[in-house]
């Protein structure tokens, strides 16, 4: 963003550069480089406007606006050629070095003729040979020329690749994507690749490297069958270029990817994702490679019959795909034709024919923890009516569909739901016409079963205010429509939705539960001679408020009135031949002793109840009670059982909806099943198909907190890309960047986000997202134990950056946060943390400001101390005494680093058997003493006596596996002696 100020003074000004100099490129940080030039002239001094034109070349030339930088290259040019005594070694060899970069920017600019390049590159060569510098450089330009051009690029490539590398060469890692491109060009995958290895390993890297590299890769390495590395490649290169404008090439090539790997959902969400790069790139060649990039994608979703799909594309109009690919067509074509023209040759448009004429490669490559289907990008009905799984015995007459959804609703099958969504569709159709039959009643009665329906499944994703509101409406529908017993369990199911609605505490909950049931209690006598299914439902609505006052309470004293309602039930249904309410009765009894601690007694209900199940039905209540029988098993700890009930329950589920048999609480509940057996990758899958079942479903908060769940645990594996992208794709979602989502829940994602990056060593983004989440917890006045922890991990990334300044005022937000919710050891951890960066980076110099961190974590021991807080790892106090001890190591204090770690081995005190963590930390620290006695202070006797001690210590405890560190040591020393 602009500058507040004009620089006073040139120190001022070099440190606004320098602050420049960490934004992301793009037009605030062009902007800013802009204004930074116009204060540089206001200076006598010379150098320091030289400074600041480079500054603005590298904004120019990385925010994709190369008309510019040879502008600005020229202004620089002129003070070499004029005063060259200003520009010192460094800034001459970034002179020189820059030539290259405005090569490439005049290359990339077709109004720019030909003979213009060549004049360039001779001007270039030129002042190379004047200024003695090697020609290497020179002929790698030419050499990109040739390529461009669409000539045999054979001599230019040996003129180039057969010198030897100069200073002013392009980095390893960049001339190793040229020399495999042009491998690549030849027809050659395998050379191509070869030759990448180093970069695609991550062995060769710079600014544009590995992502460039990796997005030409990605169709090679599916070639020539390495599709799982291409799967991961593509994960971590296209996080490495998104909404880059100077890489919206390498962009387009990641949405041909996905094209051509049957990921054309994930496609169309990439393309939004970088909606902005239509109209920020200003280089004609990249937006050329990006547009093609995206004809693709849109070419193979529109064969796929979804042109009308919604697409992301040029801001100030709504596109569809086959709209937007009609436009990208002709602007694509022009600019190949504008650059062919230039060049004298058809290359620019028989590569874009190429590319759009590559058909898959594979049918299918999950790329994600989320894969999606076009389908499931389609504008769909609201989440109520979710689509029905096909039955084959549908019936499609009008009347008959009719009465076959009330006859499955009567009896409680689910396959209801999959008419009643049948018929929404077709009463909310224009030209709907209501059979005049008596069978099928009045229109009022087919939209109060509409309604009741619709209430049911708001319920089912916690929606408590709209399903009661529906059901109250569907209640009068029913009494106009002449059915008051229909009428009056409406109003029952609203008075459990009405109680159900979220309460400041446990127990407002359970008081609202309470009156719940005196009101349904009420309304069973005040509507005698009900017919008995709806008498039955009533009952079981009164046995279930029960059951949710119980979970809400945990109080022994409403376990009875439960089973007392439940026996009610039971009796009632049993004697008019109600099976789904028995075994829904005895459901409810079964979790009644769940909840109050009776994991047995559940366990045998739900053993009785399944026998009953298998032997007369209803075959749809048997995925419900396996399911909570595996979750009992889970809690008596026996996941394997858990785990045969949990599969099983999910194979009987596969041929009925979702929704009817809480398919996604299977996934959930198998998902910790696995974890418990150690199936982590296992477990994963189930987390993620629980979530996208829910978020279907319209449950799109539960489905946030799952696939939080997986996220945090994709990257508890390592999987780290998985983790990113997963967390990309949801904070993407429409409700999310709208702000309508839960604002801790997408906390939470970005929270895990930004310690993926961190895992993922992408230290500058992962301290960008901590620094904004730190700020927007600030305000978080109901929770400032998160912020404490939030505010203390950006410290430590503040720290690993360097940046002590902005980490002591981090680290002092967490510690005024701590004040008010205490943090004892996360923050005690963060400040040892920032004391040993401090001191390792900056050795003695950083030795105050790390003693400072190290009072505070004193004054925080002290705290948890009074408190009578135990840690949960090493004891606050021996912790600090180690770190004392190696921050005075690392700052050369080394008879205060002996003390303070032989104050730390008194506080550890010598490990006793069966304590094989404490061993490793004693061992650690007796090491640490040992080098800082033995190499540093050169008291080798003592320090030998004191390693041999502890060896044979360790030994005797049988922990010989801390002992290796303590023994080379010990050698090295005895050596040196």
């Amino acid at each position: 963003m602009p500058t507040p100020a004009p620089p006073r003074t040139t120190d001022e000004l070099y440190e606004a550069l320098r602050e420049n100099d960490r934004r992301p490129y793009g037009r605030p940080r062009t902007v800013t480089a802009e204004e930074l030039v116009d204060a540089a002239e206001r200076f006598e001094e010379p150098v320091p406007l030289v400074h600041a034109l480079l500054e603005l070349q590298e904004a120019y030339t990385y925010g994709s606006e190369p008309r510019k930088s040879p502008v600005v290259f020229a202004r620089l040019l002129t003070l070499f050629d004029e005063r060259p005594g200003l520009f010192d070694d460094r800034l001459r060899h970034t002179l020189f070095w820059r030539f290259k970069w405005v090569a490439n920017a005049l290359l990339a600019l077709p109004e720019v003729p030909l003979t213009g390049l060549r004049q360039w590159l001779t001007e270039m060569r030129d002042r190379y040979e004047k200024a003695g510098l090697g020609l290497q450089p020179y002929y790698g330009q030419a050499y990109q020329l040739a390529a461009h051009l669409g000539e045999d690029t054979t001599a230019a490539y040996e003129l180039w690749a057969g010198r030897t590398r100069t200073p002013l060469s392009d980095c390893e890692a960049c001339e190793t994507c040229e020399r495999a491109r042009h491998h690549l060009a030849a027809g050659d995958d395998e050379r191509a690749l070869a030759v990448w290895e180093p970069v695609l390993a991550g062995q060769e890297s710079c600014q544009e490297e590995p992502a460039r590299s990796v997005s030409y890769a990605l169709l090679p390495l599916l070639r020539t069958g390495r599709a799982d590395r291409a799967r991961a490649l593509h994960l971590a290169g296209y996080r490495g270029c998104r909404r880059n404008p100077s890489m919206a090439g390498e962009v387009g090539r990641h949405l041909e990817f996905c094209a051509l790997t049957g990921n054309e959902a994930r496609g169309l969400e990439l393309l939004a994702e970088n909606r902005a790069l239509f109209d920020e790139v200003d280089s004609p060649r990249d937006l050329l490679d990006f547009l093609t990039g995206v004809e693709v994608l849109l070419s193979r979703v529109d064969h796929l019959g979804h042109g009308e799909l919604p697409a992301a594309g040029y801001a100030g109009r709504a596109w569809t795909v086959a709209a937007l690919r009609a436009e990208i067509r002709g602007r694509a074509d022009d600019l190949a034709a504008r650059f062919d023209t230039r060049n004298g040759t058809s290359a620019h448009a028989d590569r874009r024919r190429a590319r759009l004429d590559r058909e898959p490669l594979l049918d299918a490559l999950e790329l994600t923890l989320r894969p999606r289907a076009l389908d499931d990008l389609a504008p769909t009905a609201p989440p109520a009516a979710p689509a029905p799984r096909t039955r084959p015995d549908l019936p499609e007459p009008l009347p008959e569909l009719i009465l076959r959804a009330r006859e499955l609703d009567e009896r409680g099958d689910p396959d209801a739901r999959t008419c009643w969504t049948r018929l929404r569709a077709l009463a909310t159709a224009p030209g709907y016409t209501h059979p005049d039959d008596p069978a099928v009643g009045p229109l009022a009665r087919l939209r109060a079963d509409l309604l009741a329906d619709e209430a049911n499944r708001a319920g089912d994703r916690d929606d408590f205010a709209v399903a009661a509101a529906l059901h109250e409406e569907a209640a009068g529908l029913y009494e106009d429509a002449g059915r008051p017993g229909e009428a009056a369990v409406c109003r029952g199911c609203a008075e459990l939705a009405t109680a159900e609605l979220p309460a400041p505490d446990p127990a407002t909950k359970t008081a609202a539960l309470t009156a719940a049931h005196a009101a349904l209690v009420r309304l069973h006598e005040e509507n005698p001679g009900l017919a008995p299914h709806l008498e039955a439902r009533l009952l079981r609505l009164r046995a279930t408020v029960l059951g949710l006052r119980l979970q809400t309470s945990g109080s022994r004293g409403h376990v009875a009135p439960v089973l007392a309602e439940a026996e009610l039930l039971l009796d009632f249904a049993g004697r008019h031949g109600i099976a789904a309410q028995v075994s829904g009765g005895l459901l409810l009894r079964a979790s009644a002793h769940a909840l109050a601690g009776d994991l047995p007694a559940a366990v045998a209900e739900t053993d009785a109840l399944l026998a009953r199940l298998r032997a007369a039905g209803p075959a749809w209540h048997l995925p419900r009670t396996l399911g909570l029988r595996g979750r009992l098993r889970l809690g008596l700890g026996d996941p394997e059982a858990a785990h045969t009930d949990l599969t099983e329950a999910l194979r009987l589920a596969a041929d009925r909806s979702d929704d009817a048999v809480g398919t996604a609480r299977l996934h959930g509940d198998l998902a910790e099943a696995c974890m418990h057996l150690g199936r982590p990758d296992e477990a994963l899958r189930h987390l993620t198909r629980s979530a996208e079942l829910d978020l279907r479903g319209g449950s799109r908060t539960d489905a946030f907190r799952t696939y939080s769940n997986a996220a945090r645990l994709s990257l508890d594996l390592g999987r780290v890309e998985d983790c990113i992208a997963l967390l990309d794709s949801l904070l993407a979602e429409p409700d999310v960047a709208a702000g309508e989502m839960d604002d801790r829940l997408v906390a939470q994602l970005r929270l895990t986000r930004a310690r993926a990056l961190h895992t993922g060593d992408d230290l500058k983004a992962a301290t960008a997202e901590f620094a904004a989440l730190a700020a927007e917890s600030a305000g978080w006045d109901d929770d400032p134990g998160s912020h404490a922890m939030i505010a203390a991990e950006t410290a430590v990334l503040l720290g690993e950056s360097g940046e002590f300044d902005r980490a002591r005022k981090a680290v002092d937000q967490a510690i005024a946060a701590h004040a008010r919710e205490p943090r004892y050891e996360q923050l005690s951890g963060c400040l040892r943390e920032l004391a040993r960066l401090q001191a390792q980076q900056e050795g003695a110099e950083g030795l105050s400001g790390a003693r400072a961190f190290l009072s505070d974590a004193a004054r925080i021991a002290d705290e948890a101390r009074a408190a009578g807080y135990e840690a949960h790892g090493r004891p606050l106090d021996a912790a600090l005494a180690y770190e004392h001890g190696r921050v005075d190591a690392y700052a050369g204090a080394y008879e205060e680093a002996l003390t303070a770690l032989e104050r730390a081995l008194g506080l550890l005190g010598e490990p006793e058997p069966g304590e094989p963590g404490r061993a490793g930390e004693w061992a650690e620290c007796v090491r640490l003493a040992g080098a800082v006695e033995g190499v540093y202070l050169e008291r080798t006797d003592s320090a030998l006596a004191r390693l041999d001690a502890a060896v044979a210590r360790l030994t005797a405890l049988g922990q010989e596996e801390h002992t290796e560190p303590l023994t080379v040591l010990a050698a090295r020393l005895r050596d040196e002696r």
